[in-house]
């Protein structure tokens, strides 16, 4: 090698040890203009096929990483989107994250996650702290009021999950499925009357899952009765367990799957037999759902899938506020209405027996 490419190799080594290298370190190691080197690297095919792998050997050699936000300067991309949840610690929320960083990731993009605890103030205050690095949101099953979510609709590309928003892109499984299969299930089983034991008030979805459960048994003759709101815990769950007890229900269908497990916990330290007494049933098949005793029937949710196409979402709407007409995603939009629940049968449902009561 001439002295002069070991000169320039040395000054690119000292410099990675004391700062990141930057496309002005890549030119000097590739003897090219630095303009150059931000065309290969945002858009490979702009330069000879010789001087992209000069390139492309030079960022290897310097550990080059881009920065997607210095390249929003003058794109205005950052090639990241925001998820937002209401609670990290739920595990339906796993697959859901997992779905739509599987999508990020096939199409380079990064997914910046936050959290919103249950609050529709923390949900906003994240939303626009986020608002600046990211080139799109999804909410998944936000707090915010309707106009709020449009209001962020109106500044960057917004998904909603588990939420209809009118003017907004949603993504809703269709909880048709597997409610009429959940309070068929329990009917032939023998249970005439059920209880179902709901989510946050500010939760669209449980409102959702009640209409759906209160229409179903009124078409099958069943009786049927909400209690909550609640919280979306374990312990939510155990915090219904008296109330439950002395409705005289017997059959149980519970806003999720954490609620359903609390419920049964605090049914079974009191002394009571599932399902010999009491059958539940929960919602999403979170991981974990099977680990119980007995393992829990529940309301299948298409987690993953709800998360990958959301994501896809986002990159429609994003493609066609860049440049509109560009995309259609017409075709997005019939795919996530295919989306649908199912019920997964396990032990803690089973044939109601008066004389166990």
């Amino acid at each position: 090698m001439p002295p002069a490419g070991r000169m320039l190799q040395r000054a690119a080594k000292q410099r990675t040890a004391q700062s990141p290298a930057t496309i002005y370190d890549i030119a000097a190691l590739a003897g090219v203009n630095a303009s150059t080197v931000s065309r290969a690297l945002t858009k490979p095919g702009r330069v000879s096929a010789k001087t992209q792998k000069k390139i492309e050997d030079a960022a290897a050699q310097l550990n080059y990483q881009a920065n997607p936000f210095a390249r929003a300067l003058p794109t205005g991309k950052t090639n990241t989107v925001g998820l937002i949840v209401s609670d990290i610690t739920n595990p339906a929320y796993f697959d859901v994250i997992r779905g739509a960083e599987g999508a990020a990731s096939a199409r380079d993009y990064t997914l910046l996650l936050a959290e919103s605890a249950e609050s529709a103030q923390t949900e906003l205050l994240a939303a626009k702290r986020i608002m600046t690095t990211v080139d799109g949101i999804i909410l998944a099953s936000p707090r915010l009021a309707d106009e709020q979510i449009r209001e962020l609709a109106k500044k960057k590309p917004v998904v909603v999950i588990n939420r209809m928003v009118e003017e907004v892109g949603c993504v809703v499984a269709d909880v048709q499925p597997g409610v009429t299969e959940a309070v068929r299930h329990l009917a032939t089983l023998g249970h005439e009357s059920l209880a179902y034991v709901a989510g946050p008030d500010r939760s669209w979805m449980s409102g959702h899952r009640w209409d759906s459960i209160r229409g179903r048994c009124e078409w099958s003759g069943l009786r049927v009765r909400k209690f909550g709101p609640g919280t979306p815990t374990v312990d939510g769950g155990r915090e219904m367990a008296a109330a439950i007890r002395e409705s005289g229900a017997t059959g149980i269908i519970c806003y999720n799957d954490l609620m359903a497990i609390g419920l049964m916990q605090e049914l079974q330290s009191a002394g009571v037999r599932i399902p010999a007494e009491f059958s539940i049933v929960g919602f999403d098949n979170i991981f974990g759902s099977d680990f119980t005793t007995p393992p829990l029937s529940t309301v299948k949710s298409p987690l993953r899938e709800t998360g990958a196409t959301a994501l896809t979402l986002i990159l429609a709407e994003l493609a066609a506020s860049i440049e509109p007409g560009r995309a259609d995603d017409s075709a997005l939009r019939a795919e996530a209405a295919k989306l649908a629940t199912e019920l997964v049968i396990r032990g803690s449902s089973g044939q109601h027996s008066p004389a166990a009561l």
